[in-house]
């Protein structure tokens, strides 16, 4: 597979993880389709109707096929994740999803726990490329678990924080919730939560 394939693919993946349409009042994105949200659309002038304005109704209309154009362009072409070391390129491109330059102030923060001098502004700059590139080289096959897990413990937080939250965190049957199936999608299986581990970090939430 080429390598331009294989980023499609991912944001074909992306696509398939962020589902269909929803409008969920404890969502700060607000309406979404195939993880691209209203304020995404408006930003990018998208009018699928024609009608002289972005709302709801264009977010229904979106496709697939422009959802993963709007993710190669916007998400993983324009903010420099490209630039990256392979190895972190899909977790961080999902999480840009979710988070626009969270994901990338979530590595940068990593970066600095391992030594790296890089400023924590969300931008991909020469700097944080450069960063990024060494901490890989020194440890290749930790450097996507460790943002993995990084990623797993900022949902954690966000819900600590924001009770209208935990449901994505934590499912209605008590077990990992989306955010936190998501993270550990791109975690080696033995750095999973177990249940007994999962349950107690949320025992908090009640």
């Amino acid at each position: 597979m080429s390598e331009e394939a294989g980023v499609r693919r991912m944001a074909q993946e992306i696509v398939v993880r962020e589902g269909g349409y929803v409008d969920d009042p404890d969502d700060p994105g607000g309406a979404t389709k195939h993880g691209v949200t209203l304020g995404t659309m408006r930003r990018l002038g998208r009018d699928m109707d024609g009608d002289g304005d972005v709302d709801k109704a264009d977010v229904r209309r979106l496709a697939e096929s422009d959802a993963v154009e709007i993710f190669l362009r916007d998400y993983f072409h324009a903010p420099r994740i490209d630039a990256l070391p392979a190895a972190l390129q899909p977790s961080v491109f999902d999480m840009y999803v979710n988070a626009g330059a969270g994901a990338v102030k979530l590595l940068q923060r990593l970066l600095r726990e391992m030594g790296e001098q890089v400023a924590d502004d969300g931008v991909i700059g020469p700097q944080t490329i450069a960063a990024a590139g060494r901490a890989a080289a020194a440890a290749p096959d930790h450097i996507a678990d460790a943002y993995g897990i990084a990623r797993r413990n900022y949902y954690f937080a966000l819900a600590d924080r924001r009770p209208a939250s935990r449901k994505f965190a934590r499912s209605r049957a008590g077990g990992k919730g989306g955010w936190i199936r998501r993270a550990e999608s791109f975690i080696s299986p033995r750095f999973h939560l177990t249940k007994a581990q999962f349950n107690a970090r949320v025992a908090a939430w009640g």
